[in-house]
């Protein structure tokens, strides 16, 4: 992750390491909340929480998905990460609804650059409640980039765009080497 790279593969394949050009990134400031996010974010009855159940959200996002033939979040995938997890450097933030998960994201945070790795939804807007709150959270926390690595539509509709990744390296280097934050812990009235 210090420099730009992240796995990704199937289970049986060995293991592939990516750093695409360009690169599809967030900053945290950028996050576009539509009209009716606005709404939910303001008026439903949801809950953020973050790292309260970090291997739920992995197992979240790889259950298997009408879109996707399969997950490269393997059991191993979910050891490791939860080890890195357990070290301080992994968190998940989570939309709870009625005392349940509803859905939520995990990544890496190194410094004040965070790197996305999935996010996941069991009712409507639950990932986006969830990654509306991290962008936030990390607007406050001074970081610089969120990296959501692969262009998809669906991330270019909340304000990600790509760079090349001569900028994104640079700004890592950056931003890696700021003081991390050690306790992350979300304000729960951000939106309200």
């Amino acid at each position: 992750y210090r420099h730009g790279i992240f796995p990704w593969f199937n289970p049986g394949e060995p293991i592939l390491w990516w750093s695409p050009d360009p690169r599809m990134v967030l900053i945290p400031g950028e996050f576009k909340i539509s009209r009716s996010l606005g709404k939910v974010l303001h008026n439903a009855a949801y809950e953020v929480r973050c790292d309260t159940a970090f291997e739920q959200v992995m197992r979240g996002c790889a259950a298997p998905r009408s879109s996707q033939g399969g997950t490269w979040i393997s059991e191993d995938m979910i050891a490791a990460y939860c080890a890195l997890h357990e070290m301080g450097y992994a968190h998940s933030v989570e939309t709870w609804v009625d005392g349940n998960l509803a859905g939520g994201l995990y990544g890496v945070s190194i410094g004040r650059m965070f790197y996305g790795e999935s996010m996941f939804s069991h009712a409507g807007n639950a990932s986006k409640i969830a990654l509306a709150h991290l962008a936030k959270q990390l607007e406050r926390w001074q970081f610089g980039l969120i990296d959501c690595q692969m262009n998809t539509s669906h991330l270019a509709s909340l304000g990600a765009r790509e760079i090349p990744r001569s900028e994104f390296i640079a700004r890592l280097q950056e931003l890696i080497n700021c003081t991390p934050v050690t306790h992350w812990q979300f304000d729960a009235d951000l939106f309200r």
